[in-house]
């Protein structure tokens, strides 16, 4: 496995990691003390230097930290979601306190995702079953969606501003798009369910019986597939556009619940996996070659396993720049691995 740059969380327990939009030698880290149970939490910013990585910067919170995200207008902002339910802004130029304070959700706040067409926009999910809409200029939401189940995960489509994506607890993956007017269904325009069997037969795996989506991703390159995962160990890839047809591509391996997928922000096919069997896994999606014929959904590929860390993996993030292949891992064992996926994925 190729050489990696590690840093510890020390006393912390990491949930979330993603490199900085701005530069290719900043991460940041949303991590909780004794695994997010009850306690603290610890934000931090962390500088890919020569000497290895280091503190730039470290925010204490008094509960957990579960998800982040980099602000897209203000390269030393970051919003984080806690576990009291409330979203924080900070700033890396403004010590110790946030410079916002967002909270209307009544449970823990577990996931938020930065508007990368508009900027001015973030969206939050959380246990309390709905996902919030939020301009980082007022601390009151622009709007809610509401799930009814408990929502691990959501975020805007990497294209077009008015969509946003979750998935929940439920088994579905909910599609809702801000243009449609709000009445009956609150902007709702695809409820797929993600366990269903699909149309045409498929591989095992395509169906399976309902449970927990834990997360979930959009193709940065083909921007109407979306790549979910959760406790059934099984990734899958559906097309927005035909919420009916059933998986498009399906991705076996895991051991346990998969807590985290990323699509390569370098590759259409390629996407990255973290789970609580302690792995991360590299996939082949299947979709780089011309289009099978047959129905059903494609069988994708593993093309490397980095088993570093010795407790449940809980983040993964790609950085943006560079070659193409480096990645940010985090786990409850209280470390943050800066690895090359290229190590792994040996002739793609």
């Amino acid at each position: 496995m190729a050489a990696m740059l590690e840093f510890r969380t020390q006393g912390f327990n990491p949930y979330a990691v993603k490199y900085s939009p701005y530069y290719d030698s900043r991460i940041a880290v949303a991590s909780a003390a004794n695994f997010g149970i009850v306690g603290n939490g610890r934000l931090y910013a962390l500088g890919l230097t020569a000497q290895g990585v280091q503190v730039e910067k470290a925010f204490d919170t008094n509960d957990s930290l579960y998800d982040l995200a980099w602000s897209e207008i203000n390269e030393n902002q970051l919003i984080v979601a806690c576990g009291d339910g409330s979203l924080k802004l900070f700033d890396l130029g403004v010590d110790d306190f946030p410079v916002m304070n967002f909270h209307e959700h009544k449970r823990e706040a577990f996931s938020v995702c930065w508007n990368p067409v508009t900027k001015d926009t973030f969206v939050s999910s959380s246990w309390d079953g709905t996902v919030k809409i939020w301009s980082p200029t007022r601390n009151f939401s622009i709007k809610t969606l509401p799930i009814g189940n408990c929502t691990y995960s959501t975020s805007f489509c990497p294209s077009n501003p008015a969509l946003v994506s979750a998935v929940s607890s439920d088994s579905h993956l909910r599609l809702f798009d801000l243009r449609t007017p709000s009445s009956a269904k609150y902007h709702l325009v695809a409820a797929i369910p993600v366990h269903a069997p699909p149309p045409g037969g498929g591989p095992v795996g395509a169906g399976a019986a309902p449970s927990e989506l834990l997360t979930h991703d959009w193709n940065k390159y083909n921007d109407t597939v979306v790549a979910v995962a959760g406790v059934d160990r099984v990734i899958r890839t559906f097309d927005v556009r035909s919420p009916d047809a059933g998986p498009q591509a399906v991705m076996q391996g895991h051991e346990y619940a998969v807590r985290r997928v990323a699509w390569s922000p370098h590759a259409s096919d390629v996407l990255v996996s973290a789970s609580y069997d302690m792995t991360v896994r590299l996939w082949n999606d299947g979709g780089g070659g011309p289009v099978a014929p047959a129905p059903g959904a494609r069988v994708g590929r593993q093309m490397g396993i980095m088993n570093r860390h010795t407790e449940f993996v809980t983040g993964v993030d790609w950085c943006l720049f560079g070659v193409g292949g480096w990645v940010a891992s985090v786990g409850w064992d209280e470390r943050v691995l800066l690895w090359d996926a290229n190590m792994l994925m040996g002739h793609r």
